[in-house]
């Protein structure tokens, strides 16, 4: 058997069951297979066994009967898993205590009346892969629209002060003049080249006893399981089920939060028939600010002052980001050194949802010292005598001491003289070789 082929799921059922056995077909069988056998006893516990023991169970002996690690216990497995089924569930176990397996297999009053997609979903955990068995509505209304997320650029001002933006939404809403049909009633029809099941499943034969198994989904019913002829579609919607409308959203951005933080509006995503809408979900992304950073509740900023400043103190004006103008005094004696961090208590970020308690404002001063020869030499002389005096000095004496002069360091004016020096060096030897008395290399 070489190249694809393709199966729809309706054949696939039927080698599966021809498989198992035609005892479990039409009726499904697995029930009178059990009839004799108490659930409790599949799952060796006893008839008062709480939840959490019956879980145990159950996983324990999932594990040792799977068919992916015991290929010959697949009847003890469905046995297995069917029992967990009625048992986890206290209606359906309830049921089962009153009534027996009979009560299960008929559908009595409080019984759960199993039908063929339920065994489908027992069996494949959520219908046939998960499409529900010939598009059933039940499995569908299970299902969840995906979420829709946008990115909103907010301003630092923003996060402090608060503010409510207005984000204009594009999304598929259910179509009111079909009520998400499609087209008039009854004018669906199942879509013959998936049977219904919505998806195409092929198998690949990648070599001698080996396939792989590709699902994809069906491109004439767009993996809805029934199509609407040109004619029956409804005029708004053109058989889509949806239109596409424009609606606008409040984004409240409360006092204090952060980058990356989510605001959620529930169910406001893209709709489908049968489907739970999923999410909006807001994400805030900060814009960068030109003079605070942000370090959780803090605001940390970089203020440059002079020698002057740092010696003999200053005055400064902030201006905050609520508009406020912050007077910022440093007394005289008190000496600030390149690279000092002082804090304001109470001036950084608000907390979230509790506005009224801030983090704290740190400010880091860089110091720029005047350029040389900024004063003359009486005026420095005086200078020094103000400032604390010098470390003491001792030259030491000796034919070893040699004075070198300070030059300005630039790197590339560094690995230029090292350079100039080597070829310095190298031209004093090509004269000494190529001069009189020395060796020449012989030229061919």
């Amino acid at each position: 058997m070489t190249g694809d082929f393709d199966f729809t799921i309706p054949k696939i059922c039927i080698l599966f069951f021809e498989q198992q056995g035609k005892d479990i077909i039409p009726r499904f069988g697995l029930f009178s297979k059990m009839a004799d056998t108490k659930l409790y006893d599949v799952l060796g516990v006893s008839k008062s066994a709480s939840d959490l023991e019956i879980k145990k169970a159950y996983r324990k002996l999932a594990k040792e009967f799977h068919p992916d690690k015991n290929p010959e216990a697949g009847d003890k497995f469905k046995e297995i898993s069917y029992a967990y089924e009625v048992l986890s569930d206290s209606k359906k176990r309830s049921t089962y205590d009153k009534y027996g397996l009979k009560a299960m297999q008929e559908g009595g009053q409080d019984g759960p009346g199993f039908g063929a997609d339920d065994l489908f979903s027992h069996l494949f955990g959520g219908g046939i892969f998960g499409m529900g068995m010939g598009g059933s509505a039940r499995a569908r209304r299970q299902q969840r629209g995906e979420d829709t997320v946008h990115p909103l650029k907010v301003s630092l001002e923003e996060l402090y002060n608060g503010k409510t933006a207005k984000l204009q939404l594009s999304k598929n809403v259910i179509c009111e003049v079909c009520d998400g049909k499609g087209g008039r009633s009854g004018a669906s029809h199942t879509c013959r080249t998936c049977r219904g099941c919505g998806i195409k499943v092929t198998y690949r034969q990648l070599g001698p006893g080996m396939s792989q198994q590709l699902q994809s989904r069906c491109s004439d019913c767009g993996g809805e399981g029934e199509v609407i002829s040109e004619k029956d579609r409804c005029s708004t919607c053109r058989g889509k089920k949806v239109v596409n409308e424009t609606k606008i959203l409040e984004v409240h951005i409360d006092k204090g939060m952060k980058e990356g933080q989510k605001i959620y509006f529930r169910g406001e995503g893209d709709q489908q028939p049968e489907v739970e809408p999923g999410d909006v979900i807001i994400v805030l992304h900060q814009k960068q600010h030109d003079k605070f950073q942000r370090s959780g509740d803090d605001l940390v900023m970089t203020h440059t002052i002079t020698l002057t400043e740092a010696l003999c103190g200053f005055s400064m004006v902030l201006k905050h980001l609520d508009g406020r103008d912050l007077l910022v005094k440093h007394p005289l004696g008190q000496t600030i050194k390149p690279g000092d961090v002082k804090g304001i208590e109470g001036e950084g970020m608000p907390h979230y949802r509790n506005p009224f308690e801030k983090g704290n404002l740190y400010i880091k001063f860089d110091v720029t010292f005047p350029e040389s020869h900024f004063t003359n030499e009486i005026k420095l002389k005086e200078l020094e005598q103000l400032l604390p005096p010098r470390p003491t000095f001792e030259l030491p004496k000796g034919e070893h001491v040699e004075e070198v002069d300070l030059h300005e360091y630039d790197p590339n004016e560094r690995h230029a003289g090292i350079s100039g020096r080597q070829e310095a060096y190298a031209s004093d030897d090509d004269e000494r070789a190529g001069g009189p008395g020395g060796i020449q290399c012989a030229h061919q």
